[in-house]
């Protein structure tokens, strides 16, 4: 059997085939879309006069978007002639079955450029190679985004102001890996998160000691073994710094500063009451603590009210009396020079294992020379330590190590495809899945060749999300797919918004991202993010949700009852990431579901967009739908405001912070809505059954395409979008599990193949 046959066997298979000839549905696109799409008109930059529908596939970038508007309904507009459902399907199942038969013969993986770490991926590198968490892409210049995310590799480019930054970085790393006792003193203020009025009476973390309230908990890494000095600094009443000085060894430690209860000034939580407080002048107890070991205990009286602690600041080091002995250390020196002997052995040693975790491949003798002649320089200038802490820089500014480079394979055919080599797919795979460099158990199977196998190559896709670093998918793929991040600079109306403060923009986000770990982690189906019938909560979202009987600052996982707040939808943290600062917008959210849920994000609304009048003409104050509706008037407005606008005012019942409410303005809120194509809901429930049951693989491929985005680091091309259908099938056939997304992508031509430059 041909390669046509088996493709098209397949596609009858999966339902995408139709019988009638390229001709029959020429006179379909003649009849109901060439009026408008030719090329005297070029209505919507979309050509139809003169494209071959015979060869779909020479063209996928124009018959691609026939595909996506006839399968959505969207053309031809409202008010013209339309082909009948079964027209309309015949002629856009012809053309997927041609374009992924011809995908199949010619596969076009695309070409990601040399793509340099990203400030995520620097640190998380950094903590990889050189067991140092410390966080070093922080002072790295923010990175652009592009297509949705920060990793996009075109994007990530190389300036010498940036390179200069590199240098300054890769010098701080390097002496903290090492530890220099030649550092002079510095001092680094930590401000502590204000706790909002609901969650004063709470411990900040679960970190910090029992019968704690308020305070804060920083990691601070001590670069060698010294005297460190520490100030906390209150606010309120007429409280003073608290100063001390004393010993600590290197290395990462959290440091926590808590006023601590006790049973003269406060009554503990019970069921049903929260801790009291009781204010007034009188002893408060302040605790700081480094990694549970008390540093300093302290007596406070102030004049009246209560202080909060403000800030941390830790200065030093002084008396320096040695390097320590830390995780770093132990990981870059892994043998010791006899004393005497020639000293070039073991930094030959020390150097290409750090040379081959760095680099990402296997060293040779061109890549060690220039760091030895690195730490012949820095021996002469101080010990054996010194001259690797040199070496160690020049690793760290290594074009090798800055930037992921594919190497095309010589007397390649220009403008071919070509496999990757084996090192090449677990550098891929280490980026997309932990945002990190290869681990040595996955270097080794890529060395040995064993990685181009598909069972080993899934042994280690599970592998590697079942390991702690796959977080990083979670935070920086969930982050930035789901808007959390944007969380951070959201300022809603205090005038409006009373109650929201920074304690509950971080559970916002936690509960989201806890949800997101729990999919992933358990292997779920990818619906279960928009049905799940449970969430995870602490004391200050409950009570903002209005679920009783939730006690203290730790999150729990909580069963869902409120058919309202199952899944991403009743969220707080989408809830208010697409809200306007002093009231909620029914265009961002129905935006943001049809974008990132849909995959059918509208156009770029014209300009001198008029305001929305919040008043009638007799003076009465309009609801928002009374609003939005005369908005709708505009003919210009109206066809992207009719797909959006519905699933908005499903949300409607949430104000700008997620809380729930009935009423807008004195009047009855509507959450009711019809999509263009008829289907009706009502409300967040509704909206949420319509799209697990009417639009599961339109949520599936519009998760697919984020995620395989991410996992190549560039945008999707028209020649994607087969490789996106077959991912999305795998996918169904399976449950839609988490899982079978993921293998399905690296197993992909996108992800496995990289295709020759053109001459």
């Amino acid at each position: 059997m041909s390669l046509r046959a088996i493709v098209r066997t397949s596609l009858f298979a999966a339902g995408l085939c139709a019988a009638a000839p390229a001709d029959q549905h020429k006179l379909l696109l003649d009849k109901y879309c060439v009026t408008c799409h030719n090329q005297k008109l070029n209505t919507g930059n979309l050509a139809l006069d003169r494209a071959d529908i015979t060869r779909p596939g020479d063209d996928a970038g124009t018959w691609e978007r026939v595909v996506r508007k006839l399968k959505n309904g969207q053309m031809p507009p409202a008010g013209l002639p339309r082909p009948t459902d079964a027209e309309a399907r015949a002629t856009a199942n012809y053309l997927l079955t041609s374009l992924e038969t011809a995908a199949a013969a010619h596969p076009n993986p695309g070409r990601t450029s040399a793509h340099r770490l990203n400030r995520a991926e620097y640190s998380n590198a950094i903590r990889d190679i050189l067991a140092l968490d410390i966080k070093p892409g922080s002072a790295l210049p923010v990175d652009d985004s592009g297509y949705g995310f920060d990793n996009m590799a075109d994007l990530l480019t190389m300036s010498p102001a940036l390179l200069e930054r590199y240098l300054s970085v890769a010098g701080k790393v390097a002496r903290a890996a090492v530890g220099d006792p030649a550092l002079k003193p510095t001092e680094e203020t930590f401000v502590i998160t204000k706790r909002g009025k609901a969650a004063r009476n709470e411990k900040a973390s679960d970190d910090l000691p029992f019968a704690s309230r308020g305070g804060g908990i920083v990691n601070y890494y001590f670069p060698v073994d010294a005297e460190y000095g520490f100030k906390v600094t209150l606010t309120g009443g007429n409280a003073k710094p608290l100063l001390f000085k004393t010993a600590v060894k290197a290395g990462l430690h959290a440091v926590g500063a808590t006023f601590l209860r006790d049973s003269t000034r406060a009554e503990m939580a019970a069921p049903g009451r929260r801790g009291i407080i009781t204010p007034g002048g009188g002893p408060n107890i302040i605790d700081l603590r480094l990694d549970g070991t008390r540093l300093k205990r302290f007596e406070t009286t102030d004049g009246g009210g209560l202080p909060e602690i403000d800030s941390i600041a830790i200065d030093g080091p002084y008396n320096v009396t040695g390097r320590g002995e830390t995780a770093s250390r132990a990981r870059i020196f892994t043998c010791r020079p006899e004393p005497g002997k020639d000293e070039t052995a073991c930094a030959r040693t020390i150097l290409t294992q750090i040379a081959h975790r760095a680099f990402r491949r296997p060293v040779t003798d061109s890549d060690i020379r220039p760091l030895l002649g690195f730490f012949t320089t820095g021996r002469a200038e101080g010990d054996f330590d010194h001259g690797i802490e040199k070496a160690l820089r020049a690793v760290l500014i290594s074009p090798d190590f800055l930037f992921r480079v594919e190497q095309d394979p010589r007397g390649v055919t220009p403008g071919a495809a070509y496999k990757l080599s084996p090192l090449e797919i677990a550098s891929r795979l280490s980026f997309f899945l932990w945002s990190s460099v290869p681990d040595d158990q996955l270097l080794k199977v890529a060395e040995d060749g064993s990685l181009a196998l598909p069972a080993v190559l899934n042994r280690q896709v599970r592998r590697m999300l079942d390991d702690p670093r796959s977080d990083q998918l979670i935070s920086n793929f969930g982050g930035q797919w789901l808007y959390l991040r944007n969380l951070e600079t959201v300022k809603p109306d205090p005038d409006v918004f009373s109650d929201f403060d920074d304690p509950l923009r971080q559970s916002f986000r936690r509960e989201t991202e806890m949800l997101l770990a729990s999919v992933f982690r358990e292997d779920l189906s990818l619906m279960t993010l928009l049905d799940s019938n449970y969430t995870f909560l602490n004391q200050r979202l409950a009570e903002h949700y209005g679920v009783p009987g939730i006690y203290g600052s730790q999150f729990r996982r909580v069963t869902v009852t409120d058919p309202n707040r199952r899944g991403l939808l009743g969220q707080g943290s989408i809830l208010t990431v697409t809200s306007y600062p002093n009231r909620t917008s029914v265009v961002q959210r129905g935006k943001w579901i049809l974008e990132n849920f849909l995959g059918s994000p509208p156009p770029p609304p014209p300009p001198d967009v008029p305001e929305l009048k919040p008043h009638a003409q007799d003076g009465r104050q309009r609801t928002l739908r009374e609003a939005m509706e005369e908005h709708r008037a505009n003919a210009i407005c109206a066809g992207c405001h009719a797909r959006m606008d519905p699933i908005g005012f499903a949300l409607e019942n949430y104000n700008g912070i997620g809380k729930w409410r009935d009423n807008e303005g004195g009047a009855k809120i509507d959450s009711s809505g019809q999509l263009p194509g008829g289907a009706r809901f009502d409300g967040p429930a509704g909206l949420r059954q319509l799209l697990v049951t009417a639009y599961p693989e339109d949520f599936a491929g519009t998760f697919t395409e984020k995620l395989l985005t991410y996992a190549l680091g560039r945008g999707l091309e028209p020649y994607d979008k087969p490789a996106v259908r077959s991912i999305v099938r795998q996918a169904g056939r399976d449950g839609y599990r988490i899982s079978t997304f993921v293998n399905a992508i690296v197993q992909s031509t996108p992800f496995q193949m990289r295709r020759a430059p053109q001459k």
